[in-house]
């Protein structure tokens, strides 16, 4: 079978390898073009073309997917089917038609469920118990198209979304190989999607900063689904932090002490071995490891004990930042 490749970020490379692992002809590898980076501003390639140099594939990075030019490149590679795995563009309905077995779509969540960019980070952040991944018949839609085959994933309570991420990465390809034989062999019914759905749009500046009103488990949901990336951050003085790992606390036996060191949302009343404890809009949360502007990462005590804090003083929501 004759495959393209379309992809760009660190979470397509496991579906890439897999296929030419596989045995697949992979006549084409589509990523985004080299992007100035880093402080020299110097190009850099994208996961996926770096893994296609090393396999010795062809590499095609055009500006637009759309442009006639990359169109009619598609068609003289003549693929039986065009394998996506965040690409990063939006295929024509003319790109959709060229494979006799159509393009099939990795995406990181059950779907109908977090349809669009950000879905390991909603599920994460939303307090999912279990995500998965969801190969589908793409259509114009937004990941709309018929679903193939499911494969579920099982999410910790301290789980981080980079935790996540990597692990999909791998589930995913080991589900494409079993949906492109599927396919191949005609053994797979696609399934029309539910009409009840739910969207992960792009993370905006406003749903990174903690709000301390909220409860201990929605702010620790936020913390571990923006960990790695980008991280959520509040304030300590007139400091911006960020905050990458968190701990729930079981108030048990210590319940009043915290509840009188505590008169308000974001107040450290206490430390702990490695960390912080601090008041919430309901319940206590634990700050594990934080990370001050410019410096590197650190455990919420040194954090504490660098800046000579006091029992009492508060992490803040600035209303001003979006």
């Amino acid at each position: 079978m004759r495959l393209v490749f379309m992809g760009t970020p660190e979470f397509a490379g496991p579906c890439l390898q897999s296929l030419q692992k596989k045995g697949y002809e992979i006549v084409g590898v589509f990523t985004q073009p080299d992007r100035p980076a880093g402080r020299g501003n110097k190009l850099k390639v994208s996961p996926i073309k770096a893994i296609a140099e090393s396999l010795k594939l062809p590499i095609y990075q055009p500006q637009k997917i759309k442009e006639p030019e990359a169109v009619e490149v598609l068609k003289n590679l003549q693929p039986d089917c065009i394998v996506v795995v965040a690409y990063g563009q939006i295929l024509s309905k003319e790109i959709l038609s060229l494979p006799s077995l159509g393009c099939v779509n990795v995406h990181a969540s059950l779907l109908p469920k977090y349809r669009g960019a950000a879905p390991i980070h909603w599920a994460i952040i939303n307090g999912e118990k279990k995500t998965g991944v969801t190969t589908m018949l793409m259509d114009e839609g937004l990941d709309t198209g018929d679903m193939l085959l499911k494969a579920e994933y099982e999410i910790g309570e301290n789980t981080t979304t980079g935790e996540v991420h990597d692990d999909l990465s791998h589930l995913g390809a080991d589900l494409i190989i079993s949906t492109i034989s599927g396919l191949e062999n005609g053994d797979i019914k696609p399934m029309p999607q539910p009409k009840e759905f739910s969207y992960a749009p792009l993370l905006k500046r406003e749903h990174e900063q903690l709000e301390w009103s909220w409860d201990a488990a929605r702010i620790h949901n936020r913390i571990r689904g923006l960990n790695p990336w980008p991280g959520g951050f509040t304030f300590f003085r007139d400091e911006q932090v960020k905050i990458w790992q968190s701990r729930r606390i079981e108030l048990g036996e210590n319940k009043e002490e915290y509840l009188k060191n505590g008169e308000k949302s974001g107040q450290i009343v206490s430390l702990t071995e490695s960390g912080l404890a601090v008041m919430t809009g309901n319940g206590m949360l634990e700050i594990l490891e934080l990370q001050p502007a410019g410096k590197k990462k650190m455990s919420g005590r040194d954090f504490f004990n660098g800046r000579r804090g006091q029992l009492g003083e508060v992490f803040k929501y600035n209303k001003e930042i979006t």
